[in-house]
């Protein structure tokens, strides 16, 4: 669930939120004061304004909770960012792509729900390897789509093998954030989504 989403249940003629989504949005709301999820079900339970049985009718742990909340902003984002490349030529939609997905935050609390998330990634991704991939299906069919999409055009290489190389490329670009802060430190120059396109492109071209 991202804010956008949050704000429109909670707008006029929306259906009533259900408890699972108010949940995931009380732990979004702690995630953007403190950057940190080692927050407890009781935090969740008393921002939500609810039970711990509540809670527990709807996820067994607070790492589903998590889960649910990761799975339902990646799928969210990923939905609008096939609209908005949809009409673009592969190369276009891979530049914004990248740019979307590596973009800087544009409010401290974004910046704190990012960094929260990401590191809380790398958890999921040692302790529910299996659940975790299916959080990242949607963005590496999409990545995938338009490797397909430039090797149709003639633009991408034909010797792709499209699932392994959109695996790949999906996990550099959500690597971007370290790499952002990596850069800076190494070479004094931030590393941006017009690096990592261009990096991307070198690899994908003929």
């Amino acid at each position: 669930m991202t804010a956008r989403a949050a704000k429109s249940q909670s707008a006029p003629g929306a259906e009533p939120e259900s408890r699972a989504s108010r949940f995931m949005r009380s732990a979004l709301a702690i995630l953007g004061e403190t950057g940190r999820t080692d927050f407890t079900v009781l935090e969740v339970v008393e921002r939500s304004k609810t039970s711990l049985r509540a809670f527990y009718q709807h996820f067994a742990t607070k790492d589903e909770l998590l889960l649910a909340l990761v799975a339902a902003i990646m799928a969210d984002a990923t939905e609008r960012w096939r609209a908005e490349t949809g009409s673009m030529g592969s190369t276009d939609a891979l530049r914004v792509l990248i740019e979307r997905i590596s973009a800087p935050a544009e409010s401290s609390t974004q910046d704190s729900i990012n960094r929260g998330l990401t590191y809380y990634n790398d958890h999921l991704l040692e302790t529910r390897p299996k659940e975790f991939a299916k959080v990242l299906a949607p963005l590496h069919e999409l990545v995938g789509d338009v490797l397909r999409r430039g090797i149709a055009e003639g633009t991408f290489r034909a010797d792709l093998d499209v699932d392994t190389d959109a695996a790949i490329l999906m996990q550099t670009v959500l690597g971007a954030l370290r790499l952002r802060d990596l850069g800076a430190e190494l070479n004094g120059v931030p590393i941006d989504g017009s690096h990592l396109h261009m990096f991307c492109l070198r690899a994908l071209t003929p």
